[in-house]
């Protein structure tokens, strides 16, 4: 049985993802508010790859959340049951207390499928408090930026 998500690449960090009948409406098109999910799912596997560990155990350990601050999805094209599309994660910007992850969608490697802003407030733990993106996770980010820095040269 063949998995409905997992990850294809780290550089750029790809997530290759297939519809689900269950995600669609009665038309057969993927839910609007699914391609939320498909972007949190996408950060939460990133922050793994991050981290080397399952996200919300790292978060745990080093006394972090991000819940998300804001999304912007742009919508390129529809999908439909058993599509498969990859969606690339990248860090676009690292601020004080937020930071934004750029997921680009394609479909048959070159249909462009959503782009989406993905606005991460870093809190603490249990205390829902916002509080200065921790220099664990900071240093992390800026790493991705800089090592895509030099897949660009």
């Amino acid at each position: 049985m063949a998995t409905t998500e997992s990850v294809i690449n780290t550089a750029p960090f790809t997530v290759r993802r297939r519809v689900k009948w269950g995600e669609c409406d009665p038309a057969g098109v993927v839910y609007t508010a699914q391609f939320a999910d498909y972007v949190i799912s996408a950060a939460e596997l990133f922050y793994e790859y991050l981290f080397s560990m399952p996200p919300q155990r790292a978060k745990d350990r080093f006394g972090f959340g991000t819940p998300t601050r804001a999304l912007n999805i742009d919508f390129r094209s529809s999908l439909w049951p058993d599509d498969e599309f990859d969606m690339t994660v990248a860090v676009k910007e690292i601020r004080t207390r937020t930071y934004v992850l750029q997921v680009d969608a394609v479909k048959d490697g070159q249909t462009p499928v959503f782009s989406a802003l993905l606005t991460v407030i870093s809190i603490a733990r249990g205390e829902r408090r916002a509080i200065e993106i921790p220099d664990v996770l900071r240093h992390r980010l800026q790493a991705e930026i800089e090592k895509a820095q030099l897949e660009k040269a």
